[in-house]
């Protein structure tokens, strides 16, 4: 995501001074320390890789990072749970999502970015690199989870043109940039990003994908 789309984002889902956010599948933090330096907002976030954490602390010493796997989330309640680039990797969102609406109270928000659309066919699980981390869900049963859940649709922006654009800006640049690219994770490693961000440029330009952001709010 651009700064703009986290920033859009973050104003929908009330991110300010004195909001606490928990930040699920933080990665190295990138999300976290901008929007606690834009907003100064409570921040903990979380990621099951101990390496990612590692970086995330390293580089923001005065936020707090740990290593989880999730669900479950961590206990308590805060007023904002966040989930960025990685709805997609979650099988099983059912239990993702239940267990986001039990760490918000009534009126907290859930802000997350999705990826829209059938599941992949075999033939497209075949294309696609690492594609046991693919898993898409038609933005209908994400909304029937939400609302299972008591979690309550209040905005949503559909970034797909721009993100299949960015795909295939980053699929060119390292094309460019393969020598280099390979003498650090080999020729199949390339291959696998060039092929990775062709499909997703394809499937967001074609419609077969939608990229969205989204916020649901803790009905009582």
């Amino acid at each position: 995501m651009t700064a703009a789309e986290i920033s859009a984002l973050a104003a929908q889902a009330g991110i300010a001074p004195g909001v606490t956010v928990l930040d699920i599948c933080c990665g190295i933090g990138g999300p976290g320390r901008f929007l606690t330096g834009q907003l100064g907002c409570g921040y903990l976030g979380v990621d099951f890789s101990a390496s990612a954490v590692a970086l995330a602390r390293a580089r923001a010493r005065d936020l707090r990072f740990e290593v989880g796997r999730v669900p479950p989330l961590p206990p308590g309640t805060v007023d904002v749970v966040l989930l960025l680039e990685a709805m997609l990797a979650f099988e099983e969102k059912g239990p993702l999502v239940r267990g986001v609406a039990g760490a918000l109270p009534p009126g907290g928000r859930f802000a997350f970015t999705l990826e829209a659309g059938a599941p992949l066919t075999p033939a497209e699980r075949a294309a696609m690199p690492d594609a046991e981390t693919v898993w898409l869900t038609p933005f209908a049963e994400i909304a029937t989870l939400l609302e299972r859940a008591g979690l309550a649709l209040t905005w949503q922006a559909d970034h797909s043109r721009a993100h299949a654009a960015t795909a295939s800006a980053i699929a060119a640049a390292f094309a460019a940039d393969a020598d280099a690219i390979t003498a650090q994770i080999g020729r199949r490693g390339l291959d696998d990003l060039l092929a990775a961000h062709a499909l997703w440029s394809e499937w967001l330009g074609e419609g077969r994908v939608r990229k969205l952001a989204l916020v649901a709010e803790r009905v009582a």
